[in-house]
């Protein structure tokens, strides 16, 4: 079978993890701004958990101003939305524009995501030891 052949049959499961690892491996090592993406995708899940899918995208837009790496998992989310739920706009709009089974699918969808990411930010390291609060 030819690589492209095998593409074709990828799971969604295995879109994830590659859509994540791309992700994870554009960060550099030992900046702030990779500290901050992985220390707030962590904690991302329970925010979602608690607050919901919206509350916590919320909470990461007002507070990307002041954590640079913020913008970049934004950017990340909204990317795999496009990708996987046929998002066009951001996905906290999508999700402001949406109905309820939307909401429940991109949270499902949101939170098997950052599983992967996080296990791959993780694996490089992130957040460094004694910053992981």
């Amino acid at each position: 079978m030819t690589q492209t052949a095998a593409q074709g049959k990828a799971t969604i499961d295995q879109q994830r993890a590659k859509h994540a690892w791309n992700a994870a491996q554009q960060l550099r090592l030992g900046s702030d701004e990779a500290d901050d993406y992985a220390r707030e995708a962590k904690k991302l899940p329970v925010r979602m958990i608690t607050s919901g899918l919206g509350h916590a995208l919320a909470f990461l837009n007002a507070k990307k101003a002041k954590k640079r790496g913020l913008e970049g998992l934004i950017k990340d989310l909204d990317d795999w939305a496009s990708r996987r739920l046929r998002v066009q706009q951001s996905l906290l709009e999508a999700i402001m524009q949406g109905d309820s089974d939307f909401l429940r699918r991109a949270t499902d969808e949101m939170l098997a995501y950052l599983a992967w990411l996080n296990r791959f930010t993780e694996g490089r390291g992130l957040p460094k030891k004694g910053e992981q609060d």
